[in-house]
This record gives structure tokens, C-alpha cells and sequence, in this order.
């Protein structure tokens, strides 16, 4: 295959200008498992499906915790995504070490992404094979960011990466605009709403193959547990989208 005479390096530019082993991990990332993340004015929310190897490996945590207001979730490989997790948290304790404040979350998404375009520009390395989806609040609210393998970072109102994850990003085009006043379990079951649309098999999505966080106004991020999780899904059992109504404000 001719493309393999361009992917030996991260520097080398193929005739049609592009990296391809850039290309190689944002394709790592959109093979991963779905992550998903939406955000209101007063909260943001994450939610995973974790996969396992097999009936007798446990699942593959997919959100972590970076500071008391500010959590990840990844799709790609989990270990590149523990390196930008430790980074971030070193990041975040410096800040408050030095600042006696929390890390602005711009600002932190910022290095990440620096971080990660550094990668793709120097030989003697290769780009992170991972996704990120980072919530927080600070003095602006609630935020929602995506950085990428290429260094590129967005911040989103809501938004989904992963393998099947067009099918989550399409409920959120159709719904996003009733999140901006919605509480924070309202979010959740928007989120796992999202999850659903990308089932393919029938105990695909279930409590114990589905994780979630939070994070609020004068609420830490949280990590839900398995039971908290359950009571979640039996509410989702009445929820219906198309009844949240845009509230003006």
C-alpha cells in the first residue's frame, strides 16, 4: 500500500498534505467505546459504556477524576489516557499550590492540547491515541470541552465521541436546546437517552456497562455508583425527551 511509504514518522507529509499517523489516532479514538457529555447553566454530565474483555474481565473505567470540579472521559487507549489524566491533575495541584485557586478550566484544556500537538510535530514521538471529554465549572460556569490526538480542542453545549457515536451527536442536535435549563438529572437521563440510540444488541446498555459523573454548581464532580446508577435507569423507563420544553428565559 503506497500510504506506507508516508506513516513510518509523524513529520512526514504525504503528496495529498496529509500526517498520517495523526489520521491512525483520531481513527483510535472513533473506534473506542462512547463517551458522551452535555452540559446546563448550572451543571454538566458525563457518560460511558464500558466494555470488558470477556465474561470474566472486569469493565474498563472510562471517567476520572481530575480536580474537585473538573472530570474526564476518554475514547482511545486508556493508557495514553492515564498520562493526560496525571498530567492535568499535576497541573491542578500545582495551580492551587501556587495560586491557593482552582485551575481555570480554559486554561487547563489549553496545555492539554498544547500537550498533545507537541506529539505531532517531532519526530521521536506519536501522537496520543485517545479522546477527551472534559467537564468542570469555574467562575464562567459550567464547560464542556473535546481535545483531539491533532491538538485541536472544541468546547460543546453537548457532544459525543466513540465508535456509533453519530447516532448520540444526532439526539443531541434535535435536543440541545431544552439542556440549557435542565437540572442535573434531567441531564443524565437526556445522556442516557443518547446512550440507547447507539445500542446495537438488546443488554448492550445496562447499569452495570454504563458510567456516569457530574458535576454542579456547589456540588463536587461525582461519580456514580452502580446502585445510584439502577434508580437512574428506572426513571428513564418514563422519561421522554420530546417533553422537555426550551424554557426562555
Amino acid at each position: 500500500m503506497i500510504r506506507s511509504l508516508y506513516d513510518t514518522s509523524v513529520i512526514t507529509w504525504s503528496p495529498q498534505g496529509k500526517l498520517f499517523q495523526v489520521e491512525y489516532a483520531m481513527e483510535a479514538v472513533k473506534q473506542g467505546s462512547i463517551c458522551l457529555g452535555l452540559r446546563s447553566k448550572k451543571a454538566a454530565v458525563l457518560c460511558s459504556l464500558k466494555r470488558s474483555q470477556s465474561e470474566l474481565a472486569s469493565y474498563q473505567e472510562k471517567i476520572f477524576k481530575i480536580d474537585d470540579y473538573i472530570g474526564m472521559a476518554m475514547a482511545g487507549l486508556t493508557a495514553d489516557a492515564r498520562v493526560l489524566c496525571k498530567y492535568m491533575r499535576n497541573e491542578c495541584l500545582n495551580h492551587k499550590y501556587v495560586f491557593e485557586s482552582p485551575h481555570p478550566m480554559k486554561r487547563l484544556i489549553n496545555k492539554v492540547a498544547e500537550k498533545s500537538q507537541i506529539k505531532t510535530q517531532r519526530s521521536s514521538k506519536r501522537p496520543y491515541g485517545v479522546g477527551l471529554l472534559v467537564v468542570g465549572i469555574d467562575q464562567d460556569g459550567p464547560h464542556l470541552y473535546e481535545t483531539c490526538p491533532s491538538g485541536n480542542l472544541y468546547e460543546y453545549y453537548a457532544y459525543a465521541i466513540g465508535a456509533r457515536s453519530q447516532a448520540a451527536r444526532t439526539y443531541f442536535e434535535d435536543n440541545f436546546k431544552a439542556f440549557n435549563n435542565c437540572d442535573t438529572e434531567q441531564l443524565i437521563l437526556h445522556g442516557l437517552s443518547a446512550l440507547k440510540k447507539i445500542s446495537q444488541e438488546e443488554n448492550e446498555v445496562v447499569p452495570k456497562s454504563v458510567e456516569i459523573a457530574f458535576v454542579a454548581e456547589g456540588v463536587p464532580f461525582t461519580v456514580l455508583k452502580l446502585e445510584e446508577i439502577e434508580e437512574y435507569f428506572k426513571k428513564h423507563e418514563t422519561f421522554k425527551p420530546q417533553d422537555q420544553m426550551e424554557i426562555v428565559s
